[in-house]
């Protein structure tokens, strides 16, 4: 089994391959203040619950936008399994992809991942909507190279702000309701978290596609792009909820490609 694991701002997502196949796929709270033997516990705990046996995992490569836990995750998983971790990172990595930026260092680990994967998989050209601590959008041109992004505060910040700053508003549930014009609280939230994004999507959307030059594929990702990007008014958009693992697994086929990936 190869294991993927992601380590974002809100979450560590983690997945096992096994003949190029996603196994198993979970996720769980990141904890800045966790040292690594209560990672350790952590991740041995679900590869418990998810029936894993650490002792079939051949190899791990691990993406971060993290700095601060990454050593303190990888340190976790060396106590679990015996394999060298491979690190994705930006500006340095073997990945395929030509980063058409100003400083290719910059680009997230987590977008580069993805694009590895929209490269592989997609016509290009492509923009590559990822919905999760904060809304990123990529675009590559043509040639399948990335060449730039727009970074939004995501939906949950965004919710967490507009409660916090007003004395009547409250949480909602993430669902779109019947109507774009809320008659009541609820479901006026509802329209500007779902819909609003939503247009906010199709908007930028528009916006790479006019700097592109053509029509792009388009593919949503994230953990909450499915009930967002069901509203939107582009064409359809493909939702690949585990693009960012799909992208490390083919990182790690590129770069270990006389190793078995079973």
């Amino acid at each position: 089994m190869v294991l993927t694991v992601d380590i974002g701002n809100s979450n560590i997502v983690l997945g096992g391959y096994v003949d190029g196949q996603l196994s198993f796929f979970t996720r769980y709270a990141t904890e800045l203040k966790m040292e690594a033997d209560q990672y350790a516990v952590e991740l041995g705990g679900l590869f418990n619950l998810h029936g894993v046996d650490p002792a079939q995992i051949t190899d791990v490569v691990i993406s971060s936008v993290v700095p601060g836990i990454t050593s303190l995750v990888a340190g976790a998983l060396s106590r679990l399994i015996a394999a060298e971790p491979l690190f994705l990172i930006p500006g340095k990595s073997n990945t395929g992809l030509i980063v058409d930026i100003d400083n290719p260092a910059e680009l997230g680990a987590d977008l580069l991942a993805c694009a590895i994967a929209a490269k592989q998989r997609f016509p290009m050209p492509c923009i590559i909507v990822d919905m999760g601590t904060a809304t990123k959008l990529t675009a590559m041109d043509k040639n399948g190279n990335v060449c730039g992004v727009a970074i939004m505060p995501g939906v949950f910040i965004s919710q967490e702000a507009l409660k916090s700053r007003t004395s009547l508003l409250r949480g909602i549930e993430l669902e779109a309701p019947k109507h774009a014009i809320g008659r009541n609280t609820s479901d006026s939230l509802k329209s500007g978290a779902v819909f609003g994004n939503a247009a906010m999507i199709d908007g930028m959307v528009q916006r790479f596609e006019e700097e592109l030059g053509q029509v792009a594929t388009v593919v949503g990702t994230g953990g909450i792009a499915r009930k967002i990007v069901a509203c939107c008014h582009t064409k359809e958009v493909i939702y690949e909820p585990e693009l960012l693992l799909d992208g490390l697994y083919r990182f790690y086929l590129l770069n270990k490609k006389d190793t078995d990936p079973t």
